[in-house]
């Protein structure tokens, strides 16, 4: 039977769980990290977390390929690409622990299922990638995110109505009250889940988040465990209820029918699949918003140009997206021997896909460091990977992104920080949890004075 939040996580098998898949390769990385490997460093030194660009440079000067332990690091946009689409690459999923403990993995029990598991469409390679993914794409074609656009409109409207009011009883912040909740509200109701419980997705989905994670702590494989628990269990309820009274039109309607009416998904596949949509529904928004509007407000020139010519909203998204990736990494395995990009790999062989690196690859974009909305070919960043794994809702992201800053400093054009915003401790996972915003120029905002973060200008020499 599928564990469920009502079912009791046994601690000692929970923490033999985490020793076999994160706690092993955690104490590799710090290995490596004290002799100095600059890629298990990227992976746990906050430092590098918070900037990891200057480190990715470093790591494309020593080769395409890198030597990580047991992995190797693609930093290339080519070869990333290449590993992408290549049909000799699969997914990893379901990472159990080494399979040279295979009587630990069975005492360790086998725990909920979240992102990186299967049958989540993160884990699975044709025929049932291309099986299950077939019964959502229509809900996210062009034509469907055209539709949703006046209702994200409408949702931008009334949460800045909602943040101007919190802003008066004690403090704006961006992430959440704002970046959170727009993609929430929308993909809650593009499902047909409720949108009264909008905060509590976004909290199980920030602990889900940490299952994305390699060498993660004990204490956030326990809290990702359980909110992985926590959604599955409701979301399976919800199936049911779904299953007694369907709203015509909504994506969870149409994949129960998929399941009942016409036998396309098991039942553990129709939970995956909708688990894995109302997620992913916000992760990547959420942090797309937050690290775009980091950008934007170090960079007034790019602001004045957005003034200047409104035009210029729609590259903001892909800009954002290539400049500060909210997906750093993902991985791929090699099932045959081949060659990627004139580079020869493997089979066995664990690529990681550096997208953050890809997205400044030199050989790809002019000036990568620098944050440029005029930028011709933003367009070719990785962040939403490529291939048969490409992100269902790259167009829905990018849509409620648009829309989202637009309103957001039409509305509040001289809206600044108020004060460091804090990172996410993820690292998969780039974006923010928290960022305090003034949403009114103060005395010194209007002197001219701002922060020097991610600027496009050189910071100014003191005497």
């Amino acid at each position: 039977m599928p564990l469920s939040a009502t079912a009791v996580i046994e601690p000692a098998q929970q923490r033999l769980r985490w020793a076999l898949q994160h706690g092993v390769l955690r104490a590799g990385l710090t290995y490596s990290a004290r002799r100095g490997a600059l890629g298990a460093r990227v992976m746990l030194e906050p430092a590098l977390v918070a900037d990891p660009y200057p480190a990715y440079e470093t790591l494309r000067s020593r080769g395409r390929l890198v030597q990580n332990g047991p992995m190797v690091l693609a930093h290339d946009h080519d070869l990333a690409t290449a590993a992408l689409r290549s049909a000799d690459m699969g997914v990893l999923g379901g990472f159990r622990g080494p399979a040279w403990f295979p009587v630990l993995r069975r005492m360790a029990g086998k725990g909920p299922v979240g992102p990186v598991d299967p049958p989540s469409l993160l884990a699975v390679n044709a025929p049932d990638h291309t099986r299950m993914r077939r019964q959502v794409t229509r809900a996210f074609s062009v034509k469907a995110v055209a539709r949703l656009r006046t209702r994200t409109e409408q949702v931008a409207a009334e949460l800045l109505d909602e943040m101007e009011a919190a802003e008066h009883a004690g403090g704006a912040d961006l992430v959440r009250d704002y970046a959170s909740l727009l993609p929430a509200t929308v993909i809650a109701e593009t499902l047909g889940a409720p949108v009264s419980m909008r905060r509590q997705f976004l909290g199980w989905g920030a602990g889900a988040a940490f299952s994305l994670d390699p060498g993660m702590r004990y204490g956030d494989f326990a809290r990702s465990e359980h909110d992985i628990a926590a959604l599955e269990d409701w979301m399976r309820g919800h199936v049911e209820a779904v299953r007694r009274d369907p709203v015509p039109g909504t994506v969870l309607a149409d994949l129960v029918a998929a399941k009942d009416e016409r036998d396309l998904l098991s039942d553990d596949e129709l939970v995956g699949v909708s688990m894995l949509l109302l997620a992913a529904g916000f992760e990547t928004t959420v942090n797309l918003i937050g690290n775009a509007v980091v950008a934007l407000t170090a960079n007034p020139d790019q602001l004045d140009l957005l003034r200047r010519d409104p035009s210029l909203w729609a590259a903001v998204p892909d800009e954002s997206l290539r400049f500060d990736s909210p997906v750093q990494r993902t991985a791929r395995v090699v099932q045959r021997d081949t060659v990627l990009a004139g580079v020869p790999v493997s089979r066995g062989q664990l690529v990681i896909c550096v997208l953050g690196a890809a997205n400044r690859d030199p050989r790809v974009f002019e000036r990568p460091e620098r944050f440029d909305i005029t930028r011709a070919n933003a367009g070719e960043h990785l962040a939403f990977s490529s291939g048969a794994h490409y992100c269902l809702g790259a167009g829905l992201a990018k849509m409620e992104a648009e829309v989202a800053l637009r309103t957001l400093f039409e509305r509040f054009p001289d809206l600044a920080l108020d004060g460091e915003p804090r990172r996410r401790r993820t690292r998969i996972l780039r974006g923010y949890d928290a960022m305090p915003v003034r949403l009114r120029a103060s005395a010194s905002a209007r002197r001219g004075v701002r922060s020097p973060a991610h600027s496009n200008d050189p910071p100014t020499p003191t005497s």
